[in-house]
């Protein structure tokens, strides 16, 4: 029987068998546990991910009001994804590899909009120029540009800045200062966890990089003699 796989994002109290009884739960519904990210940790308790396959859709409600009988338990959202087995690690090395292969400054500002969606799991993605406050690259349906700029400048002046998190929880948003741009995500309802926040600082600072090689190489070549 085709099995459909689920990430079952949910809150675990930080102590030893915590997790094992919420894998016996989802057991005890007929899924299986294929795969586990923490996405972060403090006070007590940790945020994880849970790649759980199912027989059927159905379970789903089944499957969340079993694990938060485990005590301290709670689900934060559950979304079904296409690939019968996700490996974050793997899936995020092949990304950083096709950024780094850009090859031209706008062909890795749209990859990076496009893998930033897909390996963070959020429903839109843009990148916003600072300086001609314009949409550079975008997927889904993000908010007004003059509303994304604004919130990248509001967040660049307030105190969250260093963690990415002016503004709402359920957005994210990392800088380009090479190109004078910003990656923004967001999604409805679900916070971005300190993982996730990372990740989309590293991805844009992987294109970053590429965005300057490129612009440098071009220069060189539209002005040999001063190549050196």
């Amino acid at each position: 029987m085709a099995m459909t796989t689920f990430v079952v994002r949910m809150w675990i109290p930080d102590r030893p068998g915590a997790l094992g009884a919420v894998a016996s739960r989802v057991g005890a519904v007929g899924g299986d546990v294929v795969g586990i990210e923490i996405l972060e940790r403090g006070a007590g308790r940790a945020v994880d991910e849970l790649v759980v396959d199912l027989e059927d859709e159905s379970l789903v409600s089944l499957l969340i009001s079993e694990v938060q009988q485990v005590d301290g338990v709670s689900v934060e959202d559950v979304r079904a994804i296409a690939d019968a087995l996700r490996d974050p690690r793997l899936d995020a090395l092949e990304t950083a590899a096709m950024l780094v292969g850009a090859s031209t400054p706008a062909s890795a500002i749209e990859e990076l909009c496009e893998h930033a969606v897909r390996t963070i799991g959020s429903a839109w993605g843009v990148v916003v120029s600072l300086d001609e406050v314009e949409v550079e690259a975008s997927v889904g349906e993000p908010p007004d540009t003059a509303w994304l700029v604004a919130f990248v400048a509001g967040s660049q002046s307030s105190a969250r800045v260093a963690a990415g998190k002016g503004g709402p929880d359920d957005v994210v948003w990392s800088p380009l200062p090479s190109a004078r741009m910003a990656l923004v995500l967001g999604r409805h309802g679900t916070p971005f966890r300190a993982r996730e926040r990372r990740q989309a600082a590293a991805l844009a600072r992987i294109v970053d990089t590429r965005f300057r090689e490129l612009r440098m190489m071009g220069s060189r070549l539209a002005h040999p003699s001063v190549s050196g």
